[in-house]
C-alpha cells in the first residue's frame, strides 16, 4: 500500500519521522532508572518509522452461504437485546464460570490499580455499546452528559483514545472532546488532540494517519451500490464510515437477515480487495489490509513513546468482536488489560468485564478519583 496520508515532520531518510505530542495533566510514574515524566502540558519528541506498506489480506473466495448463515447466527448471539430461546440462554453456572475468568473490573478495581503501579495508564475505548448504548438508529447513539464528563476527566489524567468503527467526523461530533486521540473506521483514520486544546507550537500539525486512503474511491463506489441494493429490505441501513461501511441489521426483521447478508455477499464478490466481518447486528465492509483496532492501539502507543515499554499500562474497553484484535494485542504484549462490555458470556481475550456503559462510566470515575487521591496524582 502506498501514498499513505501521514502528517508528520519528515526526516532526511524519508521514512524516519518525528512527532511532537502534547501530554496534558498526566504524570508517568517511573523508577529512578527510567525516563522522567514530561511536565503537564509539555511536548515530547518521538522518533519513529512508519510502515512504508501495509500488507494486504488474501481474501480468496467470498464465503459460501453456510458461512453467511454462520455470521447471521453470530450476530444474533452477540446481541444482548436479542431474545433467544430458553434452551440457548446460559445457566447461572455457565455465567459464574465465565465470570471467574473475566471478573468484574469494578469488583477487582484495587487489583487493577496494583497491577498498574509505577506505570503510566493509557486509556483506549470503543464508542457504541461502551460509551453510549446500542440503539436502533446509529445516528442517535448519543453519549450522555455524565459519560462525557467522565471521559473528559479521564483525559485530564491519562492519555485517552476512542477507537471505533465509526467515521472520524461522526464520532467526534458525538463525543465533542478535543483533548482525545481518535481512531475512526476501525483504526484506519487516526488523529491526535486538537491544536487549540493542547496548544501545539506554530507550524507543528497534530498527528494524523490514514493507512487505507487509496481505498476511498472503492469504498464510495460500493456504498452507492449497497445503498441501492438494500433499499428493498425494510429497515436496512448502510452507513458510510469513510474507510469502511456498516450494513445495519438492527431494524430488519430477523427472517430477512440471511437474504440481506446474501445481497451484501453478492456485491462484494466483485470487490476482492474488500472483506466482510460480522459485528453486533451489523456486517462491516473493510479494506482487506492487515490493519485493525489492535494495529491502531500499537500505533498510538508507539506514537506516545511506549515502544516495548515497561512503564506503560494500556487499558482497552470495548464490547464488539472487532475489539478482540486490541484485546489480543494486550494479551500478547503481556502488559495492560482488556475489559469486555457484555451482559452475557462470550469468547474473548479480555481479562475483565463490565456489563454496560453505566459501569464503564463508574469505572472511569473511580479511576479519576483514585488518581486525584494518589500522593503523586495531582496536577
Amino acid at each position: 500500500m502506498t501514498n499513505q496520508n501521514v502528517v508528520v515532520s519528515d526526516a532526511a531518510s524519508g521514512i524516519g519521522m518525528a512527532i511532537k505530542l502534547a501530554i496534558t495533566n498526566s504524570v508517568i510514574y517511573t523508577s529512578s532508572a527510567q525516563k522522567p515524566p514530561p511536565s503537564p502540558g509539555s511536548y515530547i519528541t518521538i522518533s519513529r518509522k512508519f510502515p512504508k506498506k501495509i500488507e494486504t489480506i488474501e481474501t480468496g473466495q467470498i464465503p459460501a452461504a453456510s458461512k453467511i448463515n454462520a455470521w447471521v447466527d453470530s450476530m444474533r448471539a452477540s446481541s444482548p437485546t436479542h431474545v433467544r430461546p430458553a434452551a440457548s440462554i446460559p445457566d447461572a453456572g455457565d455465567y459464574s464460570s465465565w465470570m471467574l475468568n473475566h471478573p468484574s473490573a469494578i469488583d477487582k478495581f484495587d487489583q487493577i490499580i496494583r497491577a498498574s503501579e509505577g506505570k503510566q495508564i493509557v486509556m483506549f475505548m470503543d464508542y457504541d455499546g461502551t460509551l453510549s448504548p446500542i440503539v436502533e438508529d446509529p445516528d442517535k447513539a448519543f453519549m450522555s452528559k455524565e459519560m462525557r464528563g467522565a471521559v473528559r476527566d479521564a483525559a485530564r489524567h491519562f492519555p485517552t483514545a476512542i477507537v471505533t468503527g465509526r467515521c472520524m467526523d461522526k464520532v467526534c461530533n458525538f463525543v465533542r472532546l478535543g483533548e482525545l486521540y481518535y481512531a475512526g473506521s476501525h483504526g484506519m483514520d487516526i488523529k491526535g488532540p486538537a491544536t487549540k486544546t493542547l496548544k501545539y507550537k506554530k507550524n507543528n500539525p497534530p498527528m494524523a494517519f490514514q493507512p487505507a486512503k487509496e481505498f476511498l474511491p472503492m469504498i464510495d463506489e460500493v456504498y452507492k451500490i449497497l445503498f441501492e441494493k438494500t433499499k428493498s429490505t425494510e429497515g436496512a441501513l448502510v452507513e458510510n464510515n469513510k474507510f469502511c461501511l456498516s450494513v445495519h441489521f438492527r431494524c430488519v426483521d430477523e427472517k430477512s437477515w440471511a437474504a440481506l447478508a446474501e445481497q451484501v455477499k453478492l456485491v462484494l464478490n466483485d470487490y476482492p480487495k474488500l472483506e466482510l466481518t460480522p459485528g453486533r447486528k451489523v456486517l462491516e465492509v473493510r479494506p482487506a489490509i492487515k490493519w485493525d483496532k489492535g494495529k491502531a492501539l500499537e500505533f498510538l502507543l508507539e506514537s506516545l513513546g511506549y515502544v516495548n515499554s515497561d512503564d506503560v499500562f494500556p487499558v482497552y474497553i470495548g464490547d464488539d468482536r472487532t475489539d478482540e484484535d486490541a484485546f489480543k494485542v494486550l494479551r500478547n504484549r503481556g502488559c495492560g488489560l482488556g475489559i469486555i462490555v457484555s451482559k452475557v458470556p462470550k469468547e474473548t481475550s479480555a481479562s475483565y468485564s463490565l456489563q454496560e456503559p453505566s459501569e464503564v462510566m463508574w469505572f472511569l470515575q473511580r479511576l479519576v478519583e483514585w488518581k486525584r487521591m494518589s500522593p503523586r496524582g495531582g496536577h
